[in-house]
């Protein structure tokens, strides 16, 4: 009998052309997972992942699921997996889900954050991770541009994807702007994200920050509908997906 098992995964994305597995490379993170669980049971496995992080987008709680008939435990199961993973990609957590859990029709929502380095030296340890701007921006202002894009919204100026065809509707619960020392750090929870959307929305805000748009514009920007109104698409290497909300 086949059981459904959760896992948590936490991966630095920095060489992997994002989540999900591509025909011509197998440099993804849901392809390594894949791999290796087809390997421990000798058929193939499909992992469901909760979204569709970008090529070098990182995650610390990356949530998926696969239906997998195994001897082994749950704890067994992600011991497994991490001697046999890459050294960038780690299971936090496995455990037995019921039969009708997906981890991405399930989610309730996610969190994102977005970190950019401010200071005036260069970040030697942490350059993979961050987005350097090189100059500390108007954080008020920026919490001022954040507080027009909370609630629910159409984010089609705000999408990647100009052949969209689905709902660009989406709500986002909070944004939370914070400065520690060198560190600026955006985190957005909300029900779900279109593609880009978090690296746009940030880039957004930087330029605020900046000086280069008004935080009021924000309004009319999410009336305009339109892609190329907003800001620049923040770079991969900053974005963290923290957590995938569930009920339970």
């Amino acid at each position: 009998m086949k059981n459904n098992y959760k896992m948590i995964i936490a991966y630095d994305g920095t060489r992997y052309y994002g989540w999900e597995h591509q025909p011509n490379t197998d440099m993804t993170i849901q392809g390594k997972l894949e791999s290796v669980l087809s390997q421990m049971t000798g058929e193939q496995i499909d992992v469901i992942g909760a979204g569709r992080t970008d090529a070098g987008v990182h995650a610390k709680g990356m949530a998926a699921n696969a239906h997998m008939q195994t001897s082994m435990t749950p704890d067994e199961i992600c011991d497994y997996m991490n001697r046999y993973l890459p050294e960038d990609i780690c299971v936090m957590e496995v455990r037995i889900a019921s039969e009708r859990f997906h981890s991405r029709y399930n989610a309730m929502g996610k969190t994102y954050c977005y970190t950019c380095y401010v200071g005036d030296k260069k970040p030697v340890f942490n350059r993979k991770y961050v987005h350097i701007t090189g100059a500390v921006p108007d954080v008020e202002a920026m919490k001022k541009a954040a507080s027009y894009l909370v609630g629910v919204h159409d984010f089609a100026s705000f999408c990647g994807n100009p052949k969209m065809k689905k709902s660009t509707v989406r709500e986002i619960y909070s944004i939370d702007i914070s400065l520690k020392g060198s560190y600026l750090n955006m985190t957005f929870h909300g029900s779900g994200f279109l593609q880009y959307m978090v690296r746009i929305l940030s880039g957004t805000l930087l330029e605020v920050g900046f000086g280069k748009r008004e935080a009021d514009s924000m309004q009319e920007l999410l009336e305009a509908k339109n892609r190329s109104l907003a800001g620049a698409t923040a770079p991969a290497k900053g974005l963290s997906l923290l957590k995938v909300h569930y009920a339970n």
